[in-house]
């Protein structure tokens, strides 16, 4: 009897043992995030950590607050940590290749999410394909408007690739439907600064007829500049299919955003570090589903 209890109790601080190794030999991979002050990026955040859990590693998460500045400060912290891998969405696209030159000076592979990165070696970029969702943006506009509606813009942070390429396929989509663009200014993807934006252009352009805002949080700051204004007649399309924007579209208020799931690229960022870090091929550029949410 004693002996069968010592092999039990031997068989417990073995199996004790192995589960404080394993622990002990979680991989860390960090993700440096553009922002936790936006729904999108909070979703991505999640959906990435949940992916990092499943596959057993450690996810550490530092928020660049959207400042250039302090991402370069963040992944500087990381290349000291014994990081074996960085997701990183970028603040901008141009100030983020310092931050991802010292990775690559410290050997520490690099993927980019959302935004690409113009200078430094990326291994894969996960992303929707924002042109794309530009131009189904003014498609949805012209479906509704017809050919040469008054259309104003709100652009995101100048200086990101979402921002630009987001521009850029609306733009294509805005000739083409022969779109009276009466302005497109920037509000930083900010819901404040969408609603401050919009309240100034309504009255430099009260004609305007359809509102494309790069992401949910504009959009939803300029609803409720043109319900200030009492200006249920204009038609707002959105970006990213955050929850409060799909929402807003459910309630029949917004009349359309172009959702780009932050959680499956958050996902697939994880994915692709595991693979990348078990010495498989990855793809340069992984693309991610792209979906126009209506009111159904």
């Amino acid at each position: 009897m004693k002996m069968k209890r010592l092999v039990t109790l031997l068989s417990a601080l073995a199996l004790s043992a192995t589960v404080s190794a394993n622990a002990m030999a979680k991989e860390s991979i960090a993700l440096v995030i553009s922002t936790l002050n936006n729904p999108f990026f909070v979703t991505m955040k999640d959906s990435a950590q949940k992916e990092a859990d499943k596959l057993g590693y450690e996810l550490i998460i530092l928020d660049s607050q959207d400042n250039p500045a302090k991402e370069l400060a963040n992944v500087q912290d990381l290349t000291v940590r014994g990081t074996k891998l960085m997701l990183i969405n970028p603040t901008d696209s141009d100030a983020v290749g310092n931050a991802i030159i010292m990775a690559n000076k410290a050997k520490i592979p690099v993927i980019t999410l959302d935004r690409a990165a113009n200078k430094g070696d990326v291994v894969s970029h996960v992303a929707s394909d924002n042109r794309m969702g530009g131009k189904m943006a003014a498609d949805f506009i012209a479906q509704k408007l017809g050919n040469e509606a008054k259309v104003i813009q709100l652009e995101g942070i100048t200086g990101t690739s979402a921002a630009r390429e987001r521009g850029e396929g609306f733009s294509v989509g805005a000739k083409e439907h022969k779109f009276n663009v009466l302005a497109s200014q920037p509000a930083d993807f900010d819901r404040t600064k969408g609603l401050n934006v919009m309240q100034n252009i309504l009255t430099a352009h009260p004609t305007v007829q359809a509102v494309f805002a790069q992401n949910d949080e504009m959009a939803l700051g300029a609803l409720r500049a043109l319900q200030t204004a009492d200006r249920n007649d204009v038609l707002v399309v959105g970006f990213d299919g955050t929850n409060d924007g799909i929402k807003a579209v459910k309630g029949g208020k917004l009349g359309a955003t172009v959702a780009q799931r932050p959680d499956q690229i958050g996902i697939t960022g994880i994915q692709i570090a595991d693979k990348v870090l078990k010495g498989e091929k990855v793809e340069s550029t992984v693309p991610v589903e792209l979906e126009l949410v209506v009111k159904k």
